[in-house]
């Protein structure tokens, strides 16, 4: 072998970069994460994967011709992944709890405060109002929706609004119950609210996923491809006639698209693009959306506190974020602390199933300010 030949092998290695080397480290860590500390697996691996890929030097791999770009064109680029992951989501989450108790709808929305809280914060620092808004968005706490906003908005930021929102959702364990404690007593947290099942009518079911989709698509037009899809496998669900694909879009469709999508979020993840004082901004902005939104639901709970005579347990305004179950299952876990009978979980259950629902329209309402749809 001469020197030529030997200088051919050693081409890629030489073009190794220690922008290159750190995202190979940062992939290998969400990889541990997703491994060691099960935060996210399903998502939190193929990201860490595809951060490792983008960053081999001469690969071509994200490339227009490339396995992640084509992947990028074909599920980024038309939105396609997203919209296919909420049709997963509607067919696994069950809206009963919320159509038993519809006051719920109303910690959905307060549960979205971090969304324009940080959206004006991202503007104060200097990014534009698509950048902001695609910050801002992180605060749904819905992978998906931040995915799909931010790749119209601002696909730039991609990989780093998309880590920032599946990171800290596998951290809402962590990062909700400081926030939760700081701002209710004891004697809130102790409130006990008694769970009266009331059963809901299967057509009251099938009509919910139709009349919201039709309601949203027609109040924010932007909004209709999330709202629908999202509904679009709700009504799979409910319908009862289509098990086999209903439990396809829970199982196969969720479990293929959220893979790829992953990887490709995983290849954008560049070190030319991603090491910037703006991403550790993002990440920073980003938890403190998921800080805002707690707070927001917490004192909109501490709101109904009051107006019910204190029969009403502020905790249960952190579940109106879109985290479901974790979050109800979080409100729960709290209000036993300070009594071991208190049993807040389907009450929580109905305001998670709202923050699923509120951060979709969130998304919706934010791409129609900005694009004049409104």
């Amino acid at each position: 072998m001469d020197l030529s030949q030997l200088l051919g092998l050693l081409q890629a290695p030489l073009q190794l970069t220690w922008q290159m080397a750190v995202m190979m480290a940062a992939g290998g860590v969400l990889i541990y994460l997703a491994i060691a500390r099960d935060y996210e697996p399903m998502l939190l691996l193929p990201i860490g994967f595809g951060a490792i890929l983008a960053n081999l030097p001469l690969t071509g791999i994200t490339g227009p011709d490339g396995f992640l770009g084509v992947l990028y064109k074909a599920g980024i680029a038309t939105e396609l992944f997203p919209l296919l992951i909420f049709i997963g989501v509607g067919a696994m989450t069950d809206f009963g709890p919320l159509l038993e108790n519809p006051r719920m709808a109303l910690l959905g929305a307060a549960g979205q405060l971090g969304i324009f809280g940080t959206l004006m914060l991202a503007l104060s620092f200097g990014f534009n109002l698509n950048e902001a808004a695609s910050i801002g968005i992180i605060g749904a706490i819905d992978g998906p929706t931040a995915i799909y906003v931010s790749s119209r908005l601002a696909p730039h930021l991609l990989g780093p609004i998309a880590v920032a929102a599946y990171s800290y959702m596998s951290l809402v364990p962590i990062i909700q119950p400081p926030v939760m404690r700081l701002l209710t007593t004891d004697a809130e947290r102790r409130v006990r609210m008694p769970y009266t099942q009331r059963e809901v009518p299967r057509a009251v079911r099938i009509l919910f996923p139709v009349v919201v989709t039709i309601l949203i698509s027609l109040i924010a037009p932007a909004a209709s491809p999330l709202i629908a899809a999202l509904m679009f496998g709700n009504l799979l669900r409910e319908s009862g006639a289509v098990e086999r694909l209903a439990k396809s879009a829970q199982n196969e469709l969720a479990n293929v698209t959220t893979m790829f999508l992953g990887l490709v979020i995983g290849g954008t993840m560049t070190g030319e693009s991603f090491l910037q004082l703006n991403t550790l901004l993002i990440l920073g902005m980003g938890l403190l959306a998921f800080v805002l939104d707690t707070a927001g639901g917490v004192l909109f709970g501490k709101l109904m506190y009051v107006l019910s005579g204190k029969k009403f347990n502020p905790l249960i305004g952190a579940a109106g974020i879109s985290a479901f179950p974790m979050s109800a299952r979080i409100v729960q876990r709290l209000g036993q602390e300070v009594d071991f009978e208190n049993f807040l979980l389907m009450h929580a259950m109905g305001a998670n199933a709202s923050g699923q629902l509120a951060s979709v329209v969130a998304g919706g309402v934010v791409l129609a300010l900005l694009s004049g749809a409104l």
